[in-house]
């Protein structure tokens, strides 16, 4: 056994018999040549180390002769033994190729800074109390007020619209021409509040204007206060509603309030003058309602009395009328004549 190890003196034709001799007796001779080839290389490679310095004119052929003769005796025994073959030899060759030192950094290590402990409750900012400011930076109103402002009006926009506007004598007057012409369902009541609203809005445009200008622009420049935007704002409200308002109404009101006569008209409180207001425009509504109703009952009479005279009882007179009251609507352009006599109503120019 002593002479198949390599030695320092041996030579590559040597090592190539070698492990030729060990592939031709059996498989494992093959694992056996692969390691004595990988040994061999690295004493042949330990032992021409010295040899080059000594003398490097004979380590020539040696150190030439190794690479010609590795190609003809690896490549038949490196794939069927180098799984099995490198991890028994690595481990034994690795420590002399490393380094025998490897320089390691390790950073400086410095401990973490402890969180600061929170400080002591300010005995100010204590309570059960919920502070809520009406004005903001600047005395301008601050956003979350305007916000709950915007979502206020729209809950009671409805009421406001309905009893401080001109929209319900608008619209019942609108619907008592929609009647008197026999018409049930046409135009249909989303048409007709509509129109009552567009013709609210045309009415009431220069009273918005002197709210706008006189209450909330202020208002939002923070020059006012919300309580006394309000009280800017409701002068002109108020001022319309006084002028379309009967006294016999605002009397009404007072005593069914139980209340002193007031001094004057702005003397009026708001919760009397609401109502009155109401009152006073339900009755001008009837009462234009009742004028456009006369034309039409004429041709009902005229109908029913031709229906008779010629036997036609069983004819329903309404059927016959309708298109005589249609006819004679749009020859006088009745819409126009109803909604010239509302907005004169307002503006004095009519009645």
């Amino acid at each position: 056994m002593n002479a198949l190890l390599p030695s320092a003196s041996m030579t590559p034709a040597r090592l190539h018999r070698l492990t030729g001799r060990l592939r031709r007796h059996r498989p494992s001779g093959r694992l056996v040549a692969l390691a004595l080839a990988v040994l061999a290389l690295l004493v042949l490679g330990a032992a021409a180390a010295p040899r080059a310095q000594a003398a490097p004119v004979a380590a020539g052929p040696v150190v030439a002769s190794v690479p010609a003769a590795l190609p003809a005796a690896l490549p038949a025994a490196l794939p069927a033994a180098l799984p099995a073959a490198l991890p028994a030899a690595l481990p034994a060759a690795l420590p002399a190729a490393l380094p025998a030192t490897v320089p390691v950094t390790v950073p400086a290590v410095t401990a973490p800074t402890p969180p600061t402990a929170p400080g002591a409750p300010d005995g100010a900012s204590l309570g059960d109390s919920v502070t809520v400011g009406v004005n903001g930076v600047n005395g301008t109103p601050s956003s979350s007020i305007v916000v709950l402002l915007g979502i206020t009006l729209l809950s009671v926009a409805p009421a406001l619209l309905l009893m401080t506007t001109s929209f319900t004598k608008i619209f019942v007057v609108l619907a008592m021409t929609r009647n008197a012409l026999g018409l049930q369902g046409v135009p249909p009541n989303q048409v007709l509040a509509g129109l009552a609203l567009f013709l609210s809005l045309f009415v009431m445009a220069p009273v918005l204007g002197d709210i706008n200008t006189t209450g909330l622009q202020p208002y939002l420049d923070g020059q006012l206060t919300f309580s006394a935007a309000v009280e800017q704002g409701r002068v002109p409200l108020q001022a319309f509603m006084l002028e379309h308002t009967r006294e016999a109404d605002i009397a009404l009101m007072t005593r069914a309030a139980d209340l002193e006569n007031p001094e004057n008209a702005a003397a009026v409180p708001f919760t009397t003058l609401v109502p009155a207001f109401m009152l006073s425009e339900l009755r001008a509504a009837f009462i234009m309602g009742f004028v456009v109703f006369i034309p039409f009952l004429v041709i009902d009479l005229v109908v029913s009395s031709s229906l008779m005279a010629l036997g036609m009882m069983m004819l329903p007179p309404v059927t016959v009328s309708l298109p005589f009251k249609l006819l004679l609507f749009v020859l006088v352009d009745g819409w126009g004549l109803v909604i010239t006599s509302l907005v004169g109503s307002y503006t004095g120019t009519g009645g």
